[in-house]
């Protein structure tokens, strides 16, 4: 044991973690009375430094994406990180506070002789969340996870984000889960299509001609893209974006300086407008709205996110839609609806997506396609379904939500369930948007909303919007955000809110 001193009692703050080294490491102290603990800087999902986030509920909230662990012995309690923190040994010696610089050892969770098959389908967010909840909680029968994507199992965020700027090779893609955790238990990976599953008989058919018997399973399949019923949908070169082979080609037809069409003004059809102007590439978005995203986000903040756009160079087409895809062996123009023609190579459709439930046998789905679940998050005996496809109880009202960070707290919850707990979701839905270098925040769901209070101006910077207190929209604000990820869990009341925004200005 190598001890380093690295602060003395009086700097921890029982609210914020503090920042030392120790050695050649990197580390958070976060004080609880008279404990102290150390644990690694970086949350493990996506390297945010810990030290800018909060304690608070005794729990340690990441800044960036709301990621949550134990503030007792580190544990991950909410994703979108699925491991625990390194924990680090602490002495206290008078008001100093000396840190070995090598960590404790992991607990391995004990496993019993299980019987049972479990099966998992789909490695994304929720299906990854799942196969790490399941083997973190030592579930001993044979386990098997099913993907038709090879290799599975990736950040799928970063696409739009980062790879089609250009800033992460398709390849880079951060992976959900390390080697060493897949070897864990009976965990055995399929590369496999499902034809159908049998919800009823618990039997899984592969395209492939195989059956699988279950004990229980989680349909965790997400969504597929959809594609406008125009002509020349399918024309080479009108692309879409759901996995990195899906990045890889729309880079491969990509050229700096020529034009590309994307089609949508959503999350996904922003987020690619931004990617590919930093790119290089003449950007076109054509928008249904006259204001991006104002439904959700209300007509001011879209607004300033259209005008962020247009100062970058984006030109937006609209409102309007497509007519029509152009060109006999490749994409050469898009028509629209308004009598506008856009002359492109290359089409990216962010169109939305489908629940991909087309396997299932035996289940009434809801008109959109979508499998109803109860408050556990399970459809029928021995199965359970989470994320993009799921509609499930949301403060009394059915709802199906298609965020990546809940789409893994559905997976979370679903295989605790699997293994036999009672959990419902109470959690709070958080999602984030990366565009021309900002980073906006949405917290909560909101429906029905007519009224939206500001602390600062989304025109000009830093902003914290509380829409009617069913959800919280920001730029900044990080330490606020945090809290609110945990204090929106319960009734808010404005003053409420203005006064916590107040208490955590940084």
């Amino acid at each position: 044991m190598t001890l380093h001193a690295v602060a003395s009692l009086g700097q921890l703050d029982e609210h914020r973690p503090l920042r030392v080294q120790a050695g050649a490491e990197e580390l958070i102290l976060v004080r609880q009375g008279d404990q102290v603990r150390a644990y690694q800087g970086n949350c493990p999902h996506a390297g945010a430094p810990l030290d800018e986030g909060v304690v608070c509920g005794g729990l340690l909230v990441c800044p960036w994406h709301k990621a949550a662990f134990a503030v007792d012995e580190g544990a991950v309690c909410e994703p979108p990180a699925l491991a625990d923190l390194r924990r680090y040994p602490v002495r206290i010696k008078g008001d100093a506070v000396w840190v070995d610089d090598q960590p404790l050892p992991e607990a391995e969770p004990p496993r019993h002789d299980d019987a049972r098959t479990f099966v998992v389908i789909g490695a994304g967010a929720a299906g990854s969340a799942a196969v790490a909840t399941l083997l973190g909680h030592g579930f001993g029968g044979r386990l098997l996870w099913l993907d038709q994507e090879q290799p599975s199992a990736y950040d799928r965020t970063a696409l739009s984000k980062f790879v089609l700027a250009g800033q992460m090779a398709p390849d880079q893609v951060p992976t959900l889960l390390e080697a060493d955790d897949l070897r864990r238990g009976q965990l055995q990976r399929l590369h496999a299509k499902v034809r159908s599953l049998n919800a009823g008989k618990r039997e899984i058919a592969l395209a492939d001609g195989q059956r699988l018997k279950y004990d229980a399973a989680l349909l965790a399949t997400g969504g597929k893209p959809r594609r406008p019923d125009v002509p020349g949908a399918k024309l080479p070169g009108v692309c879409l974006l759901r996995s990195r082979e899906d990045a890889a080609r729309l880079l491969d037809l990509a050229e700096p300086g020529q034009p590309v069409v994307i089609v949508g003004d959503g999350f996904i059809g922003l987020e690619a407008a931004s990617a590919l102007r930093k790119y290089g590439m003449q950007v076109h978005v054509v928008s249904r709205h006259p204001v991006p995203l104002a439904r959700l986000l209300g007509e001011r903040i879209g607004q300033s996110l259209r005008e962020l756009h247009e100062r970058k160079g984006v030109v937006f087409h609209g409102p309007t839609e497509v007519s029509g895809f152009e060109g006999s062996e490749q994409v050469e123009a898009v028509a629209l609806a308004n009598g506008e023609r856009l002359p492109t190579a290359l089409v990216l459709l962010g169109t939305g997506v489908s629940p991909a439930t087309a396997c299932l046998q035996g289940l009434a789905l809801a008109e959109d396609g979508a499998l109803e679940v109860d408050a556990h998050l399970q459809a029928t005996d021995g199965l359970w379904a989470a994320g993009d496809i799921a509609r499930f109880p949301l403060a009394g009202r059915p709802v199906r939500i298609e965020h990546w960070r809940l789409a893994q707290q559905h997976g979370v919850i679903a295989a605790a369930n699997m293994l036999g707990e009672r959990r419902r979701y109470d959690d709070v839905p958080f999602f984030w948007t990366y565009q021309h270098g900002r980073t906006y925040e949405v917290l909560g769901h909101a429906r029905a909303w007519n009224r939206i209070e500001y602390v600062g101006a989304p025109e000009q910077g830093d902003f914290i919007a509380l829409q009617c207190l069913e959800a919280v929209i920001a730029k900044g604000y990080g330490r606020a955000m945090a809290v609110l990820s945990q204090r929106l869990k319960r009734p808010l009341s404005s003053r409420e809110a203005r006064e916590l925004i107040e208490a955590w200005p940084g």
